[in-house]
């Protein structure tokens, strides 16, 4: 059963990614999982494989998750403060953290394509703060 992302977007509203975990961190973990020690990492990759779902617009991120897709998180780009990320896989997928202004975080684990992602949060943060943009908090210094 998948979880429902299929929250219409607004028509000023762009996708960027829909989409689940990384399919290698999925391998990855299964081959893992031959050992005993690998087994908890196994059943934490099939369940992220069947129930996470991330979803970035222009507008907000998305993260559906949890067991059976019951958590639902949305964060609106002024919202977040910092994106941080780790490669994982040799660098073909990664995990990403999203801290919020209130020092709240949200993870999005084995996100594929998670370079270019990040790029993209970063490039709608700065277009939400312009006044940031420059270091100094006046925008008219910009274009001076």
């Amino acid at each position: 059963m998948t979880p429902d992302t299929s929250t219409p977007l607004t028509s000023s509203e762009t996708l960027f990614y829909e989409g689940g975990p990384a399919r290698g961190d999925l391998i990855f973990n299964l081959l893992f999982g031959l050992t005993l020690i690998g087994l908890p990492f196994t059943v934490g990759a099939i369940i992220r494989a069947l129930w996470l779902r991330f979803r970035i617009t222009s507008r907000r991120v998305s993260v559906t998750g949890g067991w059976m897709g019951r958590d639902r998180s949305q964060v609106a780009y002024g919202q977040i403060k910092e994106v941080r990320s780790i490669p994982r896989g040799f660098g073909f997928w990664g995990d990403m953290v999203l801290v919020l202004s209130d020092g709240a975080r949200l993870e999005m684990r084995a996100m594929p394509r998670f370079r270019e992602a990040e790029a993209y949060i970063n490039e709608q943060i700065a277009a939400r703060t312009p006044a940031a943009a420059n270091g100094f908090g006046n925008p008219q210094a910009a274009s001076a």
